[in-house]
């Protein structure tokens, strides 16, 4: 069905402001964890919990609340997850206890992959053939704007007047976003054949399992470089302290030209895509080691890694060729993949360090990780080539 093209831009619109929301929330969490810490009066490896039970909900959520919502409308779908994440966060900025906070942030993570995989799927499926993978790339715009606009200012925000107040902003923002997607997003009426039973059927399709390989072990190398990168140029340069700020920001100003190459590569080809990205995935930790002393030349480093996060662009659209009738299971499950791999980086850069080999193994690290996401991609296309997967044959741009 075709839409008119101003009520196509307010419901991507919609969609990315949620997706701005859950890039706030995730990343400015981070930074303010010292503070609600401190306020809360436990250690700051306790206040820890609270990052990793939201990737831990994120990872429990996304395939569960994918299935469970298969009979229903995308549009009442999206609504209610988001409308709930608002409600969650609503919960992290009055908690009175640490527990409570880290309660809130599980549940917070909950609606995370979910919403953004189906958020994907309904941008791709309101624009027309030939534009889907920019529509994936405009929801997902919402997440590197965050980076780039909303971490910083939030967390400002908390720093200047309450850690608490990052939360309510969150709040705020995804309210609106609920509030917006059901006002002018189209209403497509759910398949009434879809089923939580025939969601899970794409867990049986090899071709979904490689993709997801894809992404949760070569992005491991973005997230093993990010991860360490601050303490990098604190303990290892003499940047001043404006310039890591500064160079987090350039990270966010690469993913955002990164999402808009990614959905062009994607329309191209979405193995070629995910190749050429998953080429500087691997390049850039390279000059990342090399250059490390160097603050000017590592942020320039971390920008160009920053324009290869657009990765999961390809990997969805190849995922939307293959899953068949588990597209809302498949497009959760690949942000499930996402974190898999933010946890995965960050543990074997730690490894390495702990060994002793120095800031620069990160990058090497980082490197070993994208070529290993460059070979499971090899594999993929040669089954696919071969026509040996469900949904791998000729059909899917190589």
């Amino acid at each position: 069905m075709t839409y008119p093209d101003a009520q196509v831009r307010r419901t991507i619109l919609a969609l990315a402001l949620g997706a701005f929301a859950i890039g706030v929330s995730e990343f400015a969490s981070m930074g303010l964890l010292p503070y609600y810490a401190r306020d809360l009066g436990v250690s700051e490896p306790v206040a820890g919990h609270a990052v990793s039970g939201y990737a831990f909900g994120v990872v429990i959520g996304a395939p569960v609340l994918a299935v469970l919502g298969a009979r229903v409308a995308r549009k009442r779908l999206l609504t209610l997850l988001i409308a709930f994440f608002a409600l969650a966060n609503a919960v992290a900025a009055l908690a009175p206890t640490a527990n409570t906070l880290i309660a809130s942030r599980v549940l917070s993570g909950l609606p995370h992959g979910a919403y953004l995989g189906i958020a994907m799927l309904f941008a791709a499926d309101i624009l027309p053939k030939g534009k889907r993978a920019q529509g994936v790339a405009k929801v997902l715009m919402g997440l590197t704007v965050a980076n780039i606009v909303g971490v910083p200012l939030a967390g400002a925000i908390g720093q200047g007047f309450g850690w608490r107040w990052c939360f309510v902003i969150v709040t705020l923002i995804a309210a609106a976003s609920a509030l917006m997607i059901r006002r002018v997003a189209p209403l497509e009426p759910a398949d009434p054949a879809a089923s939580p039973l025939r969601e899970l059927g794409v867990l049986r399709n090899r071709a979904v399992w490689l993709t997801l390989l894809v992404g949760s072990v070569g992005f491991g190398g973005v997230f093993a470089v990010y991860s360490f990168f601050s303490a990098a140029m604190i303990d290892a340069t003499d940047a001043p302290a404006w310039a890591i700020p500064l160079a987090l920001a350039g990270f966010g100003l690469g993913a955002t030209f990164g999402n808009e190459l990614a959905g062009r590569l994607a329309s191209w080809s979405r193995f070629g895509g995910a190749l050429v990205l998953l080429i500087g995935m691997a390049a850039a930790p390279v000059a990342y080691a090399m250059v490390m002393g160097n603050w000017v030349a590592m942020t320039v480093t971390l920008l160009v890694l920053g324009a290869t996060a657009g990765l999961v662009i390809p990997l969805q659209m190849r995922l939307m060729d293959v899953a068949a009738d588990g597209q809302n299971l498949a497009a959760a499950l690949n942000h499930a993949a996402f974190n898999f791999a933010n946890a995965i980086g960050p543990l074997l850069a730690g490894l390495a360090l702990s060994a002793g080999y120095g800031w620069a193994a990160t990058g090497w690290v980082g490197a070993v990780l994208a070529l290993c996401g460059i070979a499971v991609l090899g594999v993929a296309w040669a089954e696919s080539r071969r026509g040996g997967l469900p949904g791998g044959g000729a059909a899917v741009p190589a």
